[in-house]
């Protein structure tokens, strides 16, 4: 029970470290309504990496049109599910990664603690990948540098703003969100507004069309690209929340908050690329940097800033979940440390990539599919499960291993395991050297193998949500019917008194 040290203060400091770790938040310390939610969400979400998203999308060799409609039903349901997740953290006032131990277990929830761990430290190295990039790409137009040096001391500037902010914790994030939201928000139009004479409607109009299986692969790949990358850390802010907030805030909050900048960003980012096949190819190895080619020089130092503090809203947000998830797979220290420890990786990533490294979007590419398929897993199963409950969590037994929730769940950990295996060989990752293997289930299945029509459907990723889903919510109920029989630790505890 070492992991469930209380608060010791009620009243928020924002420049101290924050005490909460894997912990239950008492309710002295639940605060706040659910359009509070609005400013974290927004202010990760809020990044021009979104603007680079319209030359992935359109790399799929579809229209404007399919590009549009794949976005707004990709961005929306994926965010959607990271609203539905953030529920539980209402009901159980616990990070995502315990809470999730109702569904597999205890010690079974180490699965997907490391699947979670792995996904939010790659996107926290990813994003300081890209701010250390555009950083080194507008310095070097200004004239200021822009080489090995200049790439070095936008690492240490922007690795120092995330690991500091990850170590002190909620407090300090939810105030910089804040203000990250509104600096970003309004440099964002402002970008928006200058370079709007560079799109050329008659060429983005032209575009033709790809086939079916085009469209879904760029709406799979937005989906991860958005709310999937989120799904496993939805209720490590929600849990802060009072237990009497509305449930429909929370999924409304979260869902609105997080995908009405991306929803604008995307549109706006396939006109531009629509409208110039170069600007499409640049993006593909810098794709914050490449953004900046159309700007005047002006408005550059304001372009770095909004730049890095979008990416850095984003990683700031990962930094904290990841700690959280280090935490959950059994590493003995305070949260502080394992967010310290994330950090000392996302600077080693990054350094690798951006001193040592190729191409960015192939393997950006490859590494969100590739991961996408077992949090979609992990997705379907956590939904499933908190959609048969009928109580709140039985907070003391999420820590207990003989607990209600039981040791490990061998159906949820199978169905994670089988459906993601299966999931992996229905995509594909040419452009990423390292994951040629996946895709084998193509050519048994008749898809058309590696080359074929389905080759970049990335129907993995769907196979796995839905199916996992299926799987938990009618094989599954039955166990959490057990579960929730008979009175819960806190509820005896407070018979005898």
């Amino acid at each position: 029970m070492a992991d469930r040290v209380q608060s010791d203060a009620v009243e928020p400091r924002t420049f101290a470290v924050e005490s909460n770790g894997l912990n239950v938040i008492d309710d002295a310390d639940r605060k706040g309504t659910p359009s509070q939610l609005f400013w974290p969400w927004f202010g990760a979400n809020v990044s021009v990496l979104g603007l680079s998203y319209g030359a992935f999308a359109l790399s799929f060799g579809i229209s404007f049109w399919q590009a549009a409609v794949a976005g707004v039903i990709g961005i929306v349901f994926s965010f959607l599910l990271c609203g539905l997740v953030a529920l539980a953290g209402k009901r159980g006032s616990a990070p995502t990664m315990v809470l999730s131990r109702a569904a597999f277990g205890v010690r079974g929830n180490k699965l997907p603690s490391l699947v979670s761990w792995l996904l939010t430290v790659g996107w926290e190295t990813v994003l300081t990948i890209l701010a250390t990039l555009a950083t080194a790409t507008v310095f070097e137009r200004l004239g200021w540098g822009g080489g090995d040096i200049t790439k070095l001391i936008a690492l240490v500037v922007v690795g120092t703003l995330i690991v500091a902010c990850g170590v002190l914790g909620f407090d300090l994030i939810m105030r910089a969100q804040t203000i990250i939201t509104i600096v970003t928000g309004v440099l964002t139009v402002v970008y928006i507004a200058l370079v709007a004479d560079q799109v050329d409607w008659s060429t983005v109009s032209s575009l033709p069309s790809g086939s079916s299986q085009e469209v879904i692969g760029a709406l799979v790949f937005l989906m991860t690209g958005f709310g999937l990358g989120w799904v496993n850390a939805a209720a490590d802010y929600s849990r802060y929340l009072p237990r009497s907030a509305s449930s429909r805030g929370v999924v409304g909050w979260t869902t609105f908050g997080s995908s009405i900048a991306p929803l604008v960003l995307l549109i706006f980012g396939l006109l531009l690329a629509g409208s110039s096949t170069d600007l499409s190819d640049a993006i593909a190895a810098d794709p914050i940097g490449a953004l900046a080619e159309a700007l005047p020089t002006w408005f550059l130092v304001p372009f770095v800033i909004v730049a890095v503090l979008g990416l850095v809203g984003g990683a700031v947000l990962d930094i904290y979940s990841s700690g959280l998830a280090l935490l959950s797979l059994g590493l003995p220290v305070p949260r502080y440390v394992a967010a310290f420890i994330d950090g000392i990786v996302m600077i080693a990533g990054t350094v690798y990539v951006v001193f040592f490294g190729d191409e960015f979007l192939g393997q950006f590419q490859g590494f969100l599919i590739t991961l996408g398929v077992p949090v979609a897993a992990w997705c379907g199963i956590m939904l499933a499960d908190l959609a048969s409950r009928r109580r709140d969590y039985d907070e003391a037994a999420l820590f207990d291993r003989t607990g209600r929730y039981g040791d490990i769940r061998w159906l949820p950990v199978a169905t994670m395991l089988v459906v993601t295996v299966i999931g992996w060989g229905l995509v594909t990752n040419s452009a990423a050297d390292w994951l040629t293997w996946q895709g084998y289930l193509l050519e048994p299945l008749g898809l058309g193998g590696k080359e074929g029509n389905w080759a970049f459907a990335n129907l993995g990723v769907l196979f796995a949500l839905v199916v996992a889903f299926l799987v938990q919510l009618f094989a599954g109920r039955s166990q959490v019917r057990l579960q929730e029989q008979g009175p819960s630790r806190e509820q005896l505890s407070s018979q005898e008194v």
